[in-house]
């Protein structure tokens, strides 16, 4: 049996050119970067700012769980499934990261014969995209520091700059620095620390901005620090928000590759759900509408995280909204989520199944609570018996979600088109779309906490730290009380507990921080124990990645 990479090094790829055309682009919009990968340009998306949008599929899942579930392999094969069934269909998906990749989840580009390529590039460098964004957000810093050197004019108070430095890599070490040491010429010292890039601010900024001119709007929104009379410094005080603009000048262009099957697919973007908004860029996704009749794009982590922050952070700022909405889950996840050990998830056990649907179950109660239709892909494995499939299909229906099994890791799309028949078939209805959001943004930052902890995780009440209370004071009286929240929370419980499995019920959402990210245009509510760099685990999957000679790859995913 091959492995991903040997799967995707074996593909027969078609010349990026050939996709660009099937996807409607003329050879002068876009700009190649090889042969298989290219960014569509700067004139090509204003041209297409005129045409017709096509349906939007949101792909989501259950809390990720050691089983794992393979959504982006599902939202790869879905799309795969969907072109073979006759329609003109695109991918709009993130761009891994760095840290997981030589970290604890490897590669991010699908797996088996649904995968996104060239996937060795993608996983890697790529365009040099996540590279510009970790330097343009650490020229800020340079600046940052540099000003406070060079005599302060702006009284920036050295000990509450709010502007961290990033890398794209797990390096717990840099969690807590000291810069400027020494003094002299070495700079002024102060405490500092590190974010890895895919949490930063500017990844953000740049996957929520609507073309390039916004994009330097919102970086000079960017709060920088506090002056020593407690206002807040923006970065377009320091004045280099133009600098900083011409660096990501490239990586704000989306970027365009394929899928196994010629799936014109736009890879741009990659924030992370637990921290960030975990959605691929604006830009990318509104070029992938007007290029398709449908698109078919993926939020990250579980649908408490990612999903609900595609509907309440992008669509409420971009105006889209989905016509249907697919939960990926599996069975293995679904017993693991009952208290199966992971050695003993291929063993039957329908009663385990039932006992771990309540946290499928809750994420299709939000969907719902939404007014999207839902579909449940459930990836199947061969150690899944027909017994337990039909349960999960019974209770799926039961909670007003269409169901489907696909085997697209081992087959592509053919194992795929039951799944995007059923999708089809709710985007083919042209039901009304109807935007509802959890929150208003007049509401008060704490009552905004509060309904998503209750309404979207199932919390019983909210406990905000005296720390973070402080902050949330500090902002509203600056006036960005009005601005929407950005949860950072534990992708693998619906709480902000790891632990709690399945449906957490009675427990207390724990709020230790909150942090201002103006140009992103929210307020990140840090819960639990959650971190923004993170760090790599006992046995890293860069221990397992080499090259040869000539140049080839292995254990890479």
């Amino acid at each position: 049996m091959l492995t991903d990479i040997e799967i995707a090094r074996n593909a027969d790829l078609l010349p990026i050119g050939q996709i660009a055309a099937d996807a409607g682009l003329g050879p002068d919009e876009i700009e190649s970067y090889g042969r298989n990968k290219a960014k569509i340009s700067s004139s090509a998306l204003e041209r297409l700012k005129g045409e017709k949008d096509g349906k939007l599929v949101l792909v989501t899942a259950m809390n990720p769980t050691p089983a794992g579930e393979g959504k982006t392999t599902v939202s790869i094969g879905l799309a795969q499934a969907v072109r073979l069934l006759g329609r003109n269909v695109m991918l709009a998906l993130r761009e891994p990261s760095l840290g997981p990749v030589f970290g604890v989840k490897g590669g991010a580009a699908g797996g088996g014969y649904s995968q996104v390529v060239p996937m060795e590039d993608i996983n890697l460098h790529f365009t040099g995209d996540i590279h510009a964004i970790t330097t343009a957000n650490n020229l800020l810093a340079a600046m940052i520091d540099n000003h406070i050197y060079q005599g302060n004019e702006l009284r920036i108070d050295k000990d509450r700059i709010l502007w961290k430095r990033c890398l794209d890599m797990n390096d717990r070490c840099l969690r807590s620095i000291k810069v400027g040491v020494g003094g002299g010429t070495s700079g002024v010292e102060r405490d500092d620390s590190f974010s890895i890039t895919a949490a930063s601010e500017i990844m953000a900024i740049l996957c929520l901005a609507s073309d390039i001119d916004d994009l330097k709007e919102r970086i000079g929104n960017i709060a920088v620090a506090y002056d020593l009379d407690g206002n807040i410094v923006k970065a377009s005080a320091l004045g280099c928000q133009g600098a900083m603009t011409a660096l990501l000048k490239e990586a704000v262009l989306p970027n365009l590759v394929q899928s196994l099957e010629h799936v014109p697919a736009l890879v741009h973007g990659g924030p992370f759900a637990n921290i960030s908004h975990g959605c691929n860029s604006l830009i990318a996704t509104r070029a992938g509408l007007k290029l398709s009749d449908i698109l078919i794009t993926e939020a990250g982590f579980g649908a408490d995280l990612g999903a609900f922050k595609f509907l309440d952070i992008k669509c409420r700022k971009s105006g889209m909204w989905p016509d249907a909405v697919v939960i990926v889950s599996t069975v293995r996840s679904l017993k693991y989520n009952a208290g199966i050990p992971r050695d003993r998830l291929t063993e039957p056990d329908v009663e385990a199944v039932r006992k771990g649907f309540g946290n499928l179950e809750k994420h299709i109660e939000n969907m719902n609570s939404f007014g999207i239709p839902v579909v449940v892909a459930s990836n199947r494995f061969l150690t899944d018996t027909d017994e337990e499939i039909a349960e999960m299909k019974k209770l799926c229906e039961s909670c007003g979600a269409e169901y489907a099994p696909a085997t697209i890791f081992a087959e592509g799309g053919r194992g795929g088109t039951e799944l995007a028949q059923k999708v089809l078939d709710i985007l083919d209805k042209d039901l009304p779309k109807n935007p509802v959001f959890t929150y208003d943004l007049t509401d008060p930052v704490e009552d905004k906490i509060r309904k998503v902890a209750l309404d979207i995780y199932g919390a019983k009440d909210i406990d905000i730290l005296p720390e973070a209370a402080r902050k949330i004071e500090e902002f509203t009286k600056s006036g960005y009380g009005e601005l929407p929240i950005c949860i950072a929370k534990t992708q693998y419980s619906l709480s902000d507990d790891p632990k709690l499995l399945g449906r957490p019920e009675g427990f207390t959402l724990t709020v230790r921080d909150v942090r201002l990210s103006a140009g992103a245009g929210y307020l990140v509510i840090l819960t639990g124990k959650i971190l923004t760099m993170p760090g790599l685990p006992p046995h890293p999957a860069a221990l397992d990645i080499d090259i040869n000679s000539d140049g080839v790859i292995t254990g890479l995913f």
